[in-house]
């Protein structure tokens, strides 16, 4: 059933599809925009609400801060995808971006101080992920619906364009709006959100057909929302010191959690081909470009996933400083210096899009996972107070392979699945990049956390006695562990002004305090140690994106389903067999 669309919700002088271009734009832009303002923005937000993430039992705010918005959303964009295509994409679109708005405001009403503002500021945040799900989960099926086939790639590449530069964007506003006030970074979104919700109620219509009167799979889903947050917080907390040891891989409670989850996981495989309307129809996955898109797309998100707080780390605790810049205001330069990134990603998103259309997705898809590759290596052989230029080249290029590959892949996917299922499969696509991104950080974090363990204990006694400080103190912080380092230079904080005791400060003379907290001392100490684990990290990154293209090149020829021609009878009964209704064009790519 197709909802009759509202006059009122029509403008005669343009084309539904660019109405449906711009709201779902705006809606992934302040998405996006969210999901990493919060970043360049903690350190004036827990100053605000009276909280030292960096002080023991405090860490886990700091965790949850982050990574709390990316888990929710991981964890629900199936689902919503499912819901959408049950009960309607716009429906639930518009939904998503009220839901959004609110956390927004909730947001900025934040009470009190210490660990109750800390819970409420996780708390919130999770409820603007419950409304970017719906948005990620939507903004593609709308468009595909929208767009004739010719045109998606263009649609879709204007649509992803829009979400990497909200991240970016994010990074420098969130640094802006911070030197004033640390709750303005929560209420830049309101009116968006606001205009962005009337103005997707009142223009936004069905065109898709709606399949009323299926049921719930409430078992599927509750097996994979549960087995996918188990297994995220356990990744999430197996960055955490644990014990004696330098991360939590060895806590028996990490274990666990990520045994259980993907346990739980493959129990969610085993009902979803028994039950009689899944949460998710596995039998997608014999379409080879649906396979071979999304695994790509999995491999693709894990390489660049952590790549962002890599290069925070990088410019924040390292080459910043060492040129004169304050530990505090390295979090919005930090932002501004990676813009290259962004305008790669600004100058290749829509082109490829656009190519997709007319050569298909395979060769662009494939030579822009080559380009990340080759970008990739290339950032392991700069030194760790490289020349600008150099690194502002390198990031442009690495910023072009991801537009290059991102905009053609996701095109492919959603072409070559039935309409019917097009929120469903915008879920799972988002679900493997967000999932990735979650893996990527505890994977690079743990590469670089190993390379800082077996270099800078020794490094940090040998500089800190010869620059005066007792060897008790010194001894005390060389074992304290790699991760409060990281976690301090990527909050823009001295790292040796939290890792010092005050009284320890205190007891020196003023020539060695002044030594040990000026911008150059802890920055050419970690520099060595620090880059070990990045090279490493940055090298597991290029193979990564190396067997991105290669399974890339393997999707096969162009794919588009006939969903025009086929009814949604035709269409399931299809999908159940062995073929999938598609126009192949073998030689397209």
């Amino acid at each position: 059933m197709t909802e009759t669309p509202r006059t009122t919700r029509r403008m005669a002088h343009i084309d539904y599809k660019w109405i449906a271009l711009s709201n779902t734009t705006l809606g992934i832009l302040m998405a996006a925009l969210n999901s990493s303002i919060i970043l360049i923005a903690l350190p004036a937000i827990f100053r605000g609400i009276g909280i030292n993430p960096l002080s023991p039992g405090e860490t886990g705010y700091l965790l949850w801060s982050l990574l709390g918005y990316l888990v929710i959303t991981a964890v629900l964009l199936v689902t919503c995808g499912r819901i959408s295509d049950m009960f309607g994409r716009v429906r639930l679109y518009n939904a998503g971006f009220a839901v959004f708005t609110i956390g927004s405001i909730l947001l900025f009403f934040i009470q009190g101080n210490g660990n109750g503002a800390a819970m409420q500021l996780i708390i919130f945040r999770l409820i603007q992920g419950i409304g970017g799900a719906f948005l990620f989960a939507n903004s593609t099926a709308i468009l595909t619906d929208a767009f004739p086939a010719t045109e998606r790639g263009l649609a879709l590449g204007v649509n992803t364009v829009c979400g990497i530069a909200g991240q970016f964007i994010g990074l420098i506003l969130g640094g802006l709006l911070a030197a004033f006030n640390w709750r303005l970074v929560f209420l830049v979104s309101v009116p968006f959100g606001v205009i962005g919700t009337v103005w997707a109620y009142l223009m936004l219509h069905e065109t898709a057909r709606v399949r009323m009167h299926q049921k719930i799979d409430v078992l599927g889903n509750l097996l994979f929302a549960g087995g996918l947050t188990i297994l995220l917080v356990a990744l999430t907390y197996g960055i955490e010191p644990y014990g004696a040891s330098d991360m939590g891989w060895k806590n028996p409670l990490v274990i666990a959690g990520i045994v259980g989850g993907l346990i739980l996981l493959a129990l969610f495989v085993v009902v979803e081909q028994r039950v009689e309307n899944p949460m998710f129809r596995l039998s997608l996955f014999r379409i080879r470009m649906f396979t071979m898109g999304n695994l790509s797309n999995l491999l693709a998100a894990m390489a660049q996933g952590g790549l962002q707080f890599m290069l925070i780390i990088w410019l924040q605790g390292i080459w910043l400083p060492l040129h004169g810049y304050n530990f505090d205001d390295t979090p919005l330069w930090a932002g501004i210096y990676m813009i290259p990134l962004t305008v790669g990603f600004l100058i290749m998103g829509p082109l490829s899009g656009y190519l997709s259309d007319k050569v298909g997705s395979r060769g662009l898809a494939t030579t822009g996972m080559v380009i990340m590759a080759a970008a990739f290596i290339a950032l392991t052989l700069l030194p760790a107070n490289f020349v600008y230029p150099v690194f502002a080249v390198v990031i442009l290029i690495l910023g072009l392979g991801m537009g290059m590959f991102s905009a053609p892949n996701t095109t492919a996917i959603m072409n070559a699945v039935p309409a019917e299922y097009r929120g469903v499969s915008s879920g799972m696509i988002a679900t493997f990049r967000n999932i990735a991104s979650t893996l990527s950080i505890t994977l690079i974090f743990s590469l670089v956390t190993v390379g800082l363990a077996r270099n800078l204990p020794g490094t940090l006694l040998n500089g800190l006695t010869t620059a005066g400080i007792p060897q008790g103190a010194a001894t005390a912080v060389s074992h304290l562990p790699p991760v409060a380092a990281i976690f301090a230079a990527f909050l823009g904080y001295n790292p040796l002004g939290t890792l010092l005791p005050p009284d320890v400060l205190q007891g020196v003379t003023q020539a060695t305090r002044d030594t040990v907290l000026g911008n150059t001392f802890f920055p050419n100490l970690i520099s060595g140690p620090f880059m070990d684990g990045v090279r490493v990290a940055f090298s597991a990154c290029a193979a990564l994106a190396g067997v991105a293209a290669v399974v890339s090149f393997f999707r096969g020829g162009r794919v588009v389903h006939e969903h025009d021609a086929v009814g949604n009878a035709e269409g399931l009964a299809e999908l159940a067999g062995p073929e999938m209704a598609v126009l192949e064009a073998e030689n397209a790519d």
